[in-house]
């Protein structure tokens, strides 16, 4: 294998996506993703003509039947289109991302009317979605969320908070989780809504300014006794731990192909710059303690890539073991996606903590892969669940 530097070529291999297809998404980084990606860091613009783009291409939805609108790929094509879109700029793969989430829930529990209304645009990338969960006193915890959907004389009438929401501030619509019945916990007591952001009673709050991946526009929702239909209900009412369940490891095995794909251009960047760099004379990747830097950070990412790989593979398989994997493939590729990106601004040396410099906005864009869709922590909780209980 080959580890050139400066090409858009994802290593992932896929099932779906022959030569020509793959080729399209590499060129479509290279020309469409790469070349924006500071400006869009440095303006905070959601990249409205790109996502349209992507849209067209079949770029959205890959897990998605095709007879829902989508790509009808599996788990691996979407790890490799989630690696190849974050090479060129995690907000964008962070877009995809968020799509496949809902287009897989829409797809598999929505009505017809509900998929015709927000699914087929979803993927069409004429309708922008939300994914409300997160609140101020529930992360990762489902069952601790107390936004509350009460049943009314015509359908249900919403009321809570929901903040760090990806794409609050330009939502066209958001599936929203809330407690439907207090007394039955997360496990029944949790329904998903398909709800419109511009009925009365719902306001966008908290536009955020983050760290990195600053494309990604983050905010608030506020449901102040907000009445919604009926039909707003997406499948059955307090089923929503188990539907979130089931896309869970999905999501972050996507995030994984996104770390993955930061730790590639970081890698990318710093080794020619080991060679046009030179200090005492000499080039820095001279220096053994920079060359051998870059062989660990090669190293680790195709490992990465392999663990990545196998827990898609299990996914497509059904395996029982794939919640796991994935959430092994997350927890490896975003703790190693944060010191791959450390070592590439240590080549870069003082430069590499300038703005406009590649590798000082890779930095800033790998923390939050330690956090979203599930932290480390929460990674290690699963992880060693399933370590005990086989054991037991």
């Amino acid at each position: 294998m080959t580890f050139a530097p400066g090409t858009a070529n994802s290593r992932i291999p896929t099932t779906l996506f022959g030569a020509d297809e793959r080729a399209l998404v590499a060129q479509f980084v290279d020309e469409r993703i790469r070349p924006i990606a500071a400006d869009l860091d440095e303006t905070e613009r959601f990249p409205e003509e790109v996502y349209s783009e992507m849209g067209k291409i079949g770029l959205f939805g890959i897990t998605v039947p095709e007879e829902f609108g989508g790509v009808g790929g599996t788990a691996l094509d979407y790890l490799f289109v989630m690696e190849s879109l974050s090479y060129g700029y995690a907000s964008i793969a962070d877009q995809c991302g968020l799509v496949e989430i809902l287009g897989s829930l829409l797809s598999a529990y929505a009505t017809p009317a509900q998929q015709e209304e927000y699914l087929l645009p979803l993927l069409a990338a004429e309708k922008r979605c939300a994914y409300a969960m997160t609140e101020p006193g529930s992360g990762s915890d489902l069952g601790s969320i107390t936004t509350r959907a009460e049943r009314t004389a015509t359908g249900w009438r919403l009321r809570g908070e929901k903040i760090y929401i990806h794409n609050a501030p330009v939502a066209d619509f958001a599936v929203v989780l809330a407690v439907t019945d207090p007394e039955l916990g997360k496990r029944g007591g949790i329904s998903v809504f398909l709800v419109d952001v511009d009925t009365p009673g719902i306001s966008r709050a908290y536009h955020e300014h983050k760290m990195g991946q600053r494309a990604s526009q983050i905010g608030g929702l506020v449901f102040d006794d907000a009445e919604i239909d009926e039909s707003a209900l997406l499948g059955e009412e307090g089923k929503a731990f188990g539907y979130m369940m089931k896309v869970l490891a999905k999501g972050r095995l996507g995030i994984s192909g996104l770390a993955l794909g930061i730790s590639r251009a970081a890698l990318d960047a710093a080794v020619p710059q080991s060679l046009d760099r030179h200090q005492f004379g000499r080039a820095i990747a001279d220096n053994q303690a920079i060359s051998f830097s870059l062989a660990s950070v090669a190293t680790e990412l195709q490992a990465g890539i392999a663990l990545s790989v196998s827990a898609a593979q299990a996914l497509d398989a059904g395996d029982a073991d794939a919640e796991v994997l994935c959430s092994m493939a997350k927890l490896n590729a975003s703790e190693n996606c944060v010191r791959h990106t450390d070592a590439a601004v240590q080549v870069f040396g003082g430069n590499g903590f300038i703005r406009g410099y590649e590798v000082e906005r890779l930095y800033r864009d790998a923390r939050i892969t330690k956090i979203y869709e599930g932290t480390s922590e929460m990674q290690r909780l699963i992880i060693s669940r399933s370590l005990l209980r086989a054991a037991g």
